[in-house]
């Protein structure tokens, strides 16, 4: 086509260097040290990996008889493979894939690449610090997707005997689903508000109901758990907004307790009376909140991971020295194959003491 700007690009979507796009001229050498022309500081890629080269239109992949292998659509490769525009292959902990496109259209992506960057930075300034002491210990993980989803969480003491906390997921991702989680969660985060009893969970959920109807947000809906439970008493009540169940981990049970109350997702029905619940908490037991990023999950062998894989590892014994929603996170990476997600992997872990 004449005039056209097109140029091949490699853009890593999975791994520690996710979201780095590489143009591609003529030929390349990716390794793990110069003097490779691209360096990936991933210590399963070897020093001279494999090559990239643009011949007569076609972009030919060639492993460099590296010792871990190349790997396309889960088959490691021996000799030269064609890589065509939207394949994908793997090196290491590290995917990557080619895109044939305009300049003009990757200017217009690294611009809004940061806009998603200052957006994400936006919503980890306002997320609480984990909690090492006191009543309730909390440590939490927020691994965003390279699109940046709407995950948003926190927790705060209402006052001396009364403990909250919510997560909220925004459908949609992209700068416009992270801004309105970040208005979402100022709104649960105060401790008084006119009219409300922040103490009641379902009393704060239609008050954030109406407050974000989609049809005043640009169509955003956001799923909601929020739950407070009274110190003393140690009795939680919760509600849920379109969430899946949160999960209450008791000290000596291998099943976890699903707190599951079924309403609609907040900023779909005017008006809605939402329900709630209340449970026991057992000193030395946890809760685990997540998005559903941590179970909607493509494994590397091309398997569907789902909630019922995922709740099991929640009641597996604690490891010293390590955060709950790490070692969670660290568990599913083991058991789908997977570094980096497709959707954010929002976990946070509160455990009442």
């Amino acid at each position: 086509m004449a005039g056209d700007d097109r140029a091949h690009y490699f853009v890593v979507v999975e791994g520690t260097e996710r979201g780095r796009r590489i143009e591609l001229a003529t030929s390349l050498v990716i390794g793990r040290e110069e003097p490779a022309s691209i360096v990936i500081a991933d210590s399963q890629v070897s020093r001279k990996h494999c090559k990239l080269a643009l011949i007569m239109g076609e972009v030919f992949l060639t492993d460099l008889g590296s010792s871990n292998g190349t790997f396309v659509g889960g088959q490691r490769i021996t000799g030269s493979r064609i890589i065509p525009p939207g394949e994908r292959f793997t090196i290491g902990d590290h995917v990557l894939e080619h895109e044939w496109r305009s300049r003009k259209e990757v200017e217009a992506t690294q611009e809004l690449d940061g806009d998603i960057d200052k957006a994400s930075r936006y919503i980890r300034a306002l997320l609480p610090p984990p909690l090492a002491a006191g009543p309730v210990r909390t440590d939490w993980v927020l691994q965003p997707s390279a699109r940046l989803g709407g995950d948003a969480f926190g927790y705060h003491f209402i006052d001396e005997r009364t403990f909250a906390i919510y997560l909220l997921d925004v459908t949609g991702h992209g700068a416009d689903a992270a801004m309105h989680a970040v208005s979402v969660m100022n709104v649960l985060r105060q401790t008084a508000l006119p009219g409300v009893d922040v103490r009641d969970p379902a009393r704060m959920a239609g008050h954030v109901n109406g407050m974000f109807q989609m049809e005043r947000h640009g169509s955003m809906l956001a799923s909601l758990w929020y739950g407070v439970c009274d110190l003393p008493s140690r009795r939680l009540a919760f509600t849920s907004g379109g969430h899946h169940p949160a999960y209450l981990v008791t000290p000596g049970s291998q099943v976890p307790v699903p707190l599951d109350v079924a309403n609609v997702i907040i900023g779909m029905v005017p008006a809605y009376d939402f329900r709630a619940a209340t449970v026991e908490v057992p000193p030395g037991s946890s809760l685990y909140l997540f998005s559903d990023g941590a179970y909607e999950i493509d494994t590397a062998d091309g398997r569907q991971w789902g909630i019922d894989d995922l709740v099991p590892l929640l009641a597996l014994p604690h490891e010293p020295g390590k955060g709950e929603s790490q070692r969670v996170l660290q568990a599913v990476c083991a058991r789908t194959g997977r570094q980096a997600f497709e959707d954010d992997f929002t976990m946070v872990v509160a455990t009442f003491t």
